[in-house]
């Protein structure tokens, strides 16, 4: 049997999304719980407090509390702590979002050519990725790649490194379906952040914003038998670099764990080169596009949220509303920066029915821009076509059970995946803005962030 006809001439296709956040969420005041336990009141740390009111973020998800042993030492955990934790409790997450993603595929374990997985939250030989094959049953001659070194931005390095190997594999005339897997164990690390604060009296904000979560996508090159509809059609890619810009976006290496290089510079660095790669990707796919996407607020876009002031850069520099990004800020609310974990899961949230009632105009663009920044400064952004029917403006999750089916820390695993194509489905829920209320919280928030952060961070380095 024939795949699905694929778009243009690529004929790449996500074809199965899953996101597994753990059960725990942390608010502002569990930081503040730890600095107090272990640390004296100093005017970096109050910084860093102050700041950690201020970031936009309700909860961050997170294995544990400020109660987790892990946390409690006398000392900040060391690697080999750190990376007994991320195998015990994070490799879990990470079969449990593979499942999902395999499960909507329709893809059996036998059928997995490649798998590309990512983390910049532990280093070891074997990777994680080789438990996680393990796990889910993957065949042994499965080719693995474990990505490193590209922090934030390593969930769509993962995708253009498969959709470079589904490639070779169509050249080749073989089928490739091949597993992506995004893996961050983030909020271990907050002690060892802590002890950076109180010995260097540098205000450093990695406490304050990130999060744990693991996340996957199935690709395939659309040769061999058929699979489930697709998700998105991968249309196209581009990376660059920002040149001269390693020293202010990083994450090196430490006795205790890995410290967070966040310079001031970003914000503004990354808003500067939005607009040119986004003209050359645009560039590249123009051909397959119709005449109505020609312009940043066309699309959807499918944005990393690295922090706030990422995000509204972005709406200023691309003229593109918080509407556009709605799965990105609501990704951000609620779960914070899952570092290269945050994209795959802010792709399957924007797919929501809830998501698409809060599209521009009260209409979800059929073509999405996905874009992450990660360590170098290196920029990821792609270029996707979403499944807009049979089923109307919706593709699956149809249900609202099914629509939450990524959210919890539980290992929901069951029937979610809607197995009646047959069946045409078309929301009847009115479809409204973004609630003046969360345009008023993001408003409100921006303003206080850039005003406060700022001020604080004025002539400070965050290295």
């Amino acid at each position: 049997m024939a795949a699905n006809k694929p778009f243009g001439e690529l004929g790449l296709s996500v074809i199965g999304l899953g996101a597994q956040y753990p059960p725990n969420e942390l608010r502002p005041d569990e930081l503040e719980k730890l600095a107090a336990k272990f640390h004296p009141e100093t005017l970096a740390m109050e910084r860093v407090l102050s700041i950690n009111r201020f970031t936009g973020i309700e909860t961050r998800s997170s294995i544990g509390t400020s109660e987790h042993p892990i946390v409690n030492k006398a000392d900040p955990p060391s690697i080999a702590d750190l990376h007994a934790t991320f195998m015990s409790d994070g490799v879990p997450l990470a079969v449990s979002a593979a499942r999902k993603a395999l499960a909507e595929a329709r893809v059996d374990a036998s059928q997995i050519t490649h798998v590309v997985s990512t983390t910049c939250t532990d280093s070891a030989n074997p990777g994680f990725d080789h438990y996680v094959a393990k796990e889910l049953g993957l065949p042994p001659n499965v080719e693995k790649a474990l990505l490193h070194g590209v922090g934030c931005a390593g969930g769509l390095a993962t995708l253009r490194t498969a959709a470079n190997l589904a490639l070779g594999h169509r050249f080749r005339g073989r089928p490739a379906r091949i597993l992506c897997v995004a893996l961050e164990i983030s909020t271990t690390l907050v002690r060892s952040e802590l002890e950076s604060i109180d010995k260097t009296q540098d205000t450093r904000i990695g406490a304050c914003l990130f999060s744990d979560c693991a996340s996957a996508v199935v690709l395939s090159n659309g040769v061999g038998d058929a699979t489930a509809e697709p998700i998105y059609e991968l249309l196209g890619w581009d990376h660059r670099v920002i040149p001269e810009t390693e020293g202010d976006l990083g994450f090196d290496v430490d006795p205790l764990g890995w410290k967070v290089v966040l310079s001031q510079r970003v914000p503004k660095l990354t808003e500067q080169v939005l607009e040119g790669t986004f003209a050359d990707l645009l560039a590249s796919v123009e051909p397959h596009l119709p005449e109505a996407y020609r312009a940043a607020p066309d699309f959807d876009w499918a944005m990393h949220p690295g922090g706030l002031t990422i995000l509204t850069n972005a709406e200023r520099t691309l003229k593109i509303s918080p509407e556009h990004m709605r799965a990105s800020y609501h990704r951000y609310i609620q779960h914070g920066n899952s570092s290269s974990a945050t994209i795959f899961s802010v792709m399957d949230h924007l797919r929501s029915k809830e998501m698409d009632s809060y599209a521009p105009g009260g209409r979800a663009k059929e073509y999405v821009v996905g874009c992450a920044f990660g360590p170098g400064i290196t920029v990821e952004m792609c270029m996707l076509k979403r499944t807009m029917g049979p089923r109307g403006v919706h593709t699956p999750p149809e249900t609202d059970s099914e629509a939450s089916r990524s959210e919890g820390g539980e290992d929901d695993d069951g029937d979610w995946v809607s197995c009646d194509d047959g069946k045409q489905s078309h929301s009847t829920t009115p479809i409204e803005p973004l609630p003046k209320e969360t345009r008023s919280e993001i408003t409100a928030l921006t303003s206080e962030e850039e005003t406060f952060v700022t001020d604080a961070l004025e002539n400070t380095e965050l290295d």
